[in-house]
């Protein structure tokens, strides 16, 4: 529990809602050097809690439903992106340009998933348009890991030089990094009081009836969206048009929620529409880039007050890096993690994008416990996180065994799914309800390795056959999964339900 605890309390959690929290260890998940699994566990575990928390604000219960978090369901949905299949097709993760490069002193890593990423990497590199990963390989095998990385950026790309924790410990960036807290939280004006309708029949939908404006891209803000549309919310994801997004990662992140283009240059008519009645406005675009349209968290509060905003970037709105655009694979090659998980021979990755994932539910998480303090005193709320102060965290060994103090208990067919846990004669395995209530705060090993099976479903949508990561987020009478699949990206009209 040493991570849910720290969490939580950066979350400004009531600490006696921890009881309310059961977790089920599964040491075959998530293996990696660093503590991958325990970090998971925690970004799930306050997320769910923070769900409970304000469900039972909402429906007036005398007690906050209890939370059950199993490894082997957040270690399924931290790789959503490579259970996804669309037809039984498997999705296309990385482009062949976004890999790690042998330089003439080390290496770098670069990302080009996307066309322009592509462009503005080969223009740096004074390739042309056709340019092939051997083309490549030989232009970096001669040049430095830093020389690279600062002629990428300038050309408004994306490669990052490889850094061992004390390299990046050196850098400035890290120190203004590790002075923040995990969760950067704030509020403005004097809104008054935040009050919600009482959530009608069906599963405890805490953010059922609320307004999520969807202002995000890659990977971690897409999550916090994905979830808060599991939990009851209208999210409207809005895209320029001019940036498509990559139809797989679409796919995986869309589910609950509707896509909506909108050029923000030429139509604010329908964003101020938009936001005069949006509850929460979600963004993941690099610092600064949405201030030139008058959409920084001030403003934005300004023109609806009560808003709740949050924010999400690679290496945090501040710093020599702050405006620097970057995602999870970089940050991992940045701050060390991948030179901790490689080799002698090449630096090597966490097993998810666990930067990403863990994220994108602390961020959702803590727009859950923004709402829940508004309907006690009001007033516009700011949540900020950085994928970079994440990597902080996993990495700075402050982490004790998540299972260290596990209790005994009786796990049978150690895979996911079919074992029952018993604890003082409770039955656990097969459902969150009665038998959550008795033991809190407690933890069991599960055993054995991950079976991803039993945490897969599948449905139908306009996309074709989908087979997807069911949720990890789960409390008693909450949802088992999302209310629609995704749809087309760009598809919906730009208003809400």
């Amino acid at each position: 529990m040493t991570g849910i605890k720290f969490a939580w309390s950066e979350l400004g959690g009531d600490p006696a809602l921890l009881a309310r929290v059961s977790t089920v260890v599964r040491e075959g998940a998530l293996p990696a050097r660093l503590p991958v699994r325990e970090l998971a566990r925690a970004c799930v575990g306050v997320c769910a809690l923070a769900g409970a928390e304000l469900g039972a604000r909402r429906a007036g219960l005398p007690e906050t439903p209890g939370v059950r978090v199993d490894d082997a369901a957040v270690a399924t949905a931290f790789v959503s992106e490579r259970r996804l299949l669309v037809d039984g097709r498997a999705p296309v993760a990385f482009a062949p340009l976004s890999r790690f490069w042998r330089t003439a002193d080390g290496w770098v890593r670069t990302h080009a998933n996307y066309p322009h990423h592509r462009e503005r990497l080969l223009k740096a590199l004074a390739l042309p348009e056709g340019a092939d990963a051997a083309a490549v390989e030989a232009s970096l095998a001669e040049r430095s890991a830093l020389d690279i990385e600062e002629a990428v950026y300038a050309a408004g790309g994306l490669a990052v030089a490889s850094r061992t924790p004390a390299e990046w410990a050196a850098q400035e960036q890290a120190a203004m990094i590790a002075a923040r807290p995990l969760v950067e939280r704030g509020r403005s004006d004097k809104a008054r009081a935040r009050t919600f309708a009482p959530p009608t029949g069906g599963p405890l939908l805490p953010a059922a009836g609320l307004r999520v404006l969807d202002l995000t891209r890659v990977l971690a803000g897409p999550v916090a969206t994905r979830t808060l549309a599991l939990l009851g919310a209208d999210v409207l994801r809005v895209d320029a048009p001019h940036l498509p997004e990559l139809p797989d990662q679409h796919a995986d992140t869309g589910f609950g929620k509707r896509s909506a283009l909108l050029d923000l240059a030429s139509d604010r008519r329908t964003f101020e529409e938009l936001l005069a009645t949006a509850d929460v406005v979600v963004t993941g675009y690099r610092p600064g880039t949405l201030d030139r349209f008058g959409l920084s968290p001030e403003t934005l509060a300004e023109r609806r007050p009560g808003l709740v905003v949050a924010q999400v970037s690679a290496w945090g709105a501040y710093g020599p890096w702050g405006g620097r655009r970057g995602f999870d694979s970089l940050v991992q090659v940045a701050t060390g993690i991948a030179t901790v998980e490689g080799s002698a021979e090449r630096p090597g990755a966490l097993p998810a994008q666990a930067l990403d994932h863990g994220t994108g539910y602390l961020l959702a998480a803590a727009v859950l416990r923004a709402l829940t303090e508004q309907s006690y005193d009001g007033g516009s709320r700011f949540v900020r996180l950085a994928l970079a102060r994440t990597a902080a965290w996993l990495t700075e060994g402050a982490w004790a065994s998540e299972s260290e103090d596990a209790h005994g208990g009786d796990v049978r067919n150690g895979g996911v799914g079919n074992g029952d846990v018993r604890r003082e004669g409770v039955r656990m395995g097969e459902g969150e309800g009665k038998g959550m209530t008795k033991a809190r705060n407690r933890e069991v090993s599960g055993g054995g390795s991950v079976d991803p099976g039993p945490l897969l479903a599948e449905t139908g949508s306009p996309l074709g056959r989908l087979r997807y990561a069911l949720p990890p987020v789960s409390f008693d009478g909450g949802p088992g999964d999302w209310a629609r699949p995704p749809g087309p990206w760009g598809a919906d009209p730009a208003r809400w339900l």
